[in-house]
């Protein structure tokens, strides 16, 4: 019974942290039809990240980064923690659009999020490089302190661009002011 878990666990990781790190590889990279640092900048500028190419390279890293530690079976807590929070912040832009990702919601980041969460919690399993060194990157209370981290550093961010897309908001109802 425990190698079916472990297989499975491996399975999971390796889908979720591929996917995860082809997002990122767009990001940070340009590969894969994405954007770049630059192209991914410009887009998180719009949807209230400022400065918006240290938020390409923030979300960038958390995804490649964190897929490719979440497939290796390394340091998985913190790979599972840096992805949970950058799944919050993707989050926080699909959420106007209501959940099915069909109509632009929230449920494709989600679910990435909590996959990354379950394994960071979960642990990676026989098949991974934390059980090769002895999980000495895989300790219950790093698997605490990334996740407190993780959820402070994504309150913080996503506070920061609800307080920037309100200013914004604001900005484009205020009455024009009339030239002199």
């Amino acid at each position: 019974m425990g190698r079916r878990k472990d297989l499975g666990l491996l399975a999971v990781r390796l889908g979720t942290g591929g996917v995860l790190a082809a997002h990122g590889a767009q990001k940070l990279l340009g590969w894969f039809g994405g954007g770049g640092i630059a192209g991914t900048g410009k887009f998180m500028e719009s949807v209230g990240f400022r400065p918006g190419k240290a938020s390409a390279v923030a979300s960038g890293s958390a995804e490649l980064g964190g897929g490719l530690l979440l497939a290796l079976g390394l340091a998985t807590p913190a790979a599972g923690a840096a992805v949970a929070g950058g799944m919050g912040g993707a989050v926080s832009v699909h959420r106007p659009n209501g959940f099915f990702a069909t109509a632009g919601g929230f449920e494709y980041p989600a679910y990435l999020g909590y996959i990354a969460t379950c394994v960071g919690v979960t642990g990676p399993g026989r098949y991974s490089l934390d059980r090769l060194i002895g999980y000495r990157l895989d300790r219950p209370r790093l698997v605490l302190l990334s996740f407190a981290l993780s959820a402070a550093g994504t309150a913080v961010v996503v506070a920061r661009r609800e307080r920037v897309l309100s200013a914004q908001r604001r900005e484009e109802t205020a009455p024009a002011t009339p030239a002199p």
